[in-house]
């Protein structure tokens, strides 16, 4: 692995993929006006900005963004867009590194802090993001559900792309809580590439002790960027904590 961690050039040269669901231009507006929203007239921190997704856009709305990413191939690929050229970036682990000044909105989208993989780093990066907020400030997370109920007793795996260019499927361990995502990628001589990238999942109500341990409350749930509520059968959910105010 090199410096970027698992997040390296050859990821970052296909991670804008304009196929993907989530560089849908109604995924990414729905996105970003949320946070604009929850941001108001103070700062945002995105923990993992990558590519610049979400911040570029967010910043498109007058919102002061500032990132941090632990892959420089990643925010090369930020750098080259229009739009970023306001956007500051630190380098660095995002569950630990601190950045000057506070925010009234920390956010973490499409699942990366799964990407922490053991329980002591997600609950590092949860007071990482209090100490970064203003009070009153939010911190919002996307994240995926796991998707237990589709494994039979003694199956681990769980397909989730098979075509003519590869397939990939997720390795779930229910003891543990870790899973990686596993890629075969077909070459044109027919032999396949493999990457596999692992993840620790959450259930909602762990990520809830993880943030009263920094301090923070609950202040909304959703099943998705429109704000619907999460349900038994929602397959991610949106949450947002609070720092309190002072005199609370």
């Amino acid at each position: 692995m090199d410096q970027d961690g698992y997040f390296g050039e050859q990821i970052a040269a296909s991670y804008d993929d304009p196929d993907s669901p989530m560089f849908s231009g109604s995924v990414i507006s729905a996105t970003a006006d949320v946070l604009a929203g929850l941001a108001g007239r103070g700062r945002a921190l995105e923990l993992a900005i990558g590519t610049g997704r979400i911040a570029i856009p967010l910043a498109g709305r007058g919102v002061q963004v500032h990132g941090i990413d632990l892959s420089r191939a990643m925010v090369a690929r930020l750098r080259a867009k229009p739009g970023s050229e306001d956007i500051g970036v630190t380098m660095g682990d995002f569950s630990a590194v601190r950045v000057e000044g506070t925010f009234s909105l920390v956010y973490l989208v499409f699942n990366t802090i799964m990407n922490l993989t053991t329980q002591e780093a997600q609950v590092a990066c949860f007071r990482n993001a209090a100490r970064h907020l203003e009070p009153g400030g939010c911190f919002l997370i996307e994240v995926a559900i796991p998707d237990l109920r589709r494994l039979p007793p003694g199956q681990r795996a769980v397909p989730f792309e098979v075509s003519g260019s590869g397939y990939a499927f997720d390795l779930l361990d229910v003891a543990t809580q870790a899973t990686s995502s596993n890629y075969f990628t077909r070459r044109e001589d027919g032999s396949y590439d493999f990457c596999s990238i692992p993840f620790r999942y959450a259930w909602p109500a762990e990520l809830d002790l993880m943030a009263q341990l920094a301090g923070l409350r609950l202040r909304y749930r959703w099943s998705d960027w429109s704000g619907e509520p999460f349900t038994n059968e929602s397959t991610k959910h949106i949450s947002i904590w609070e720092k309190p105010e002072a005199a609370d």
